[in-house]
């Protein structure tokens, strides 16, 4: 049964995720996770970034208890995701890549269906559903059939079932991938609502850098299974401190000449434009040297920009290659996620 005080808004200092060494391995397949410790506090969006493939959606399957984990530890609102898996789902809400709704059911039997699973009455139920139907801006469509709603909507209405029981921790997995930005933006504030005004700890995963830069307190940074980096994101982009210069040479200049006179200005990165960036050793004020310098030797230039640190940064400095369109997809066929047991 679930504890009606969640339901009011009390929190406690429990109301966190504490992971050690964690680590689980596919059945002849890859180490997904691999030794990843992270806390997150209480009240706290934690965004968890990272490519396809990197962990991401493994960790959040442990911590949720949908899968166990190979070796380490989780503490998921106090309780061991691996012994105390039923008051770990007690505590949770989740909202996972795909959402599991019926076509056939109205967004609002589908709240009714969800309240009972966890235990609520129904007296507890109908209030509880109106109001997360209209806070998510559903209350028009609470009683068309889900099959009929868009993708915008569906993410809304699995946010408000993942709510519905009144979970001290909210895990959210990519949940704006395939959105457009009106629908994204729209979700965006209800998670800074829940963790603001309602004090629910958040773990959102996202590929999106702009998402992670505009919700999360913190930023944890995972690659191949490992944790690369961690903080707020602008204690992160200030660990790369110096802005970047990028320039594409004209059609008929050979981007080699270009390299070669922007590496005198600092260290090389990778460019997504077909052009040739460089860090800049002292900062801004080398623009115009920069500028000077491919004049005066005649390289010409389609596009030149100055880039402030950003979290692509961080992740090229951390693993080598940008976010946007790297790694495979996560590995799901070598084991099958099992029932969730009673602990």
């Amino acid at each position: 049964m679930t504890d009606s005080t969640k339901l009011n808004g009390n929190r406690r200092d429990t109301d966190g995720i504490e992971v050690i060494d964690l680590v689980h391995v596919y059945k002849k397949g890859p180490k997904a996770v691999d030794g990843v410790s992270l806390r997150v506090g209480p009240g706290e969006i934690y965004g968890f970034l990272g490519p396809n493939g990197a962990g991401k959606s493994t960790t959040v399957h442990i911590l949720t208890t949908l899968l166990p984990p190979t070796d380490g530890t989780a503490r998921v609102a106090g309780y061991d995701v691996r012994t105390e898996g039923r008051a770990v789902r007690d505590e949770i809400g989740v909202a996972l890549q795909e959402a599991a709704l019926d076509p056939f059911l109205t967004g609002r039997e589908h709240m009714r269906l969800q309240g009972g699973l966890h235990g609520l009455v129904p007296d507890q139920i109908k209030p509880r559903a109106d109001a997360l139907l209209e806070r998510v801006g559903l209350s028009d469509a609470a009683d068309r059939r889900v099959g009929g709603y868009s993708g915008g909507m569906k993410r809304r209405l699995d946010l408000a079932l993942a709510l519905v029981h009144g979970p001290r921790i909210l895990f959210l997995d990519e949940p704006t991938t395939g959105l457009d930005i009106q629908s994204r933006t729209a979700l965006w504030e209800e998670v800074e609502g829940l963790a603001d005004d309602e004090g629910v700890t958040v773990f959102l995963t996202t590929q999106y850098l702009e998402e992670a830069d505009a919700l999360a307190d913190r930023v944890g940074i995972i690659d191949q299974g490992k944790l690369v980096a961690e903080g707020t994101p602008a204690a992160l982009k200030a660990e790369i401190g110096r802005p970047t210069v990028e320039a594409r040479p004209a059609e008929d200049v050979p981007l080699e000449r270009l390299e070669a006179a922007l590496a005198r200005f600092g260290e090389p990165l990778p460019s997504d434009h077909g052009g040739a960036a460089v860090r800049l050793a002292e900062g801004t004020g080398e623009l115009a040297e920069v500028v000077r310098a491919l004049d005066s030797e005649g390289i010409e230039f389609a596009d030149l920009q100055l880039h402030a640190p950003s979290l692509n940064d961080v992740f090229l400095a951390k693993t080598g290659r940008s976010l946007e369109g790297a790694g495979e997809e996560e590995p799901t066929g070598e084991e099958p996620i099992p029932e969730p047991a009673a602990a």
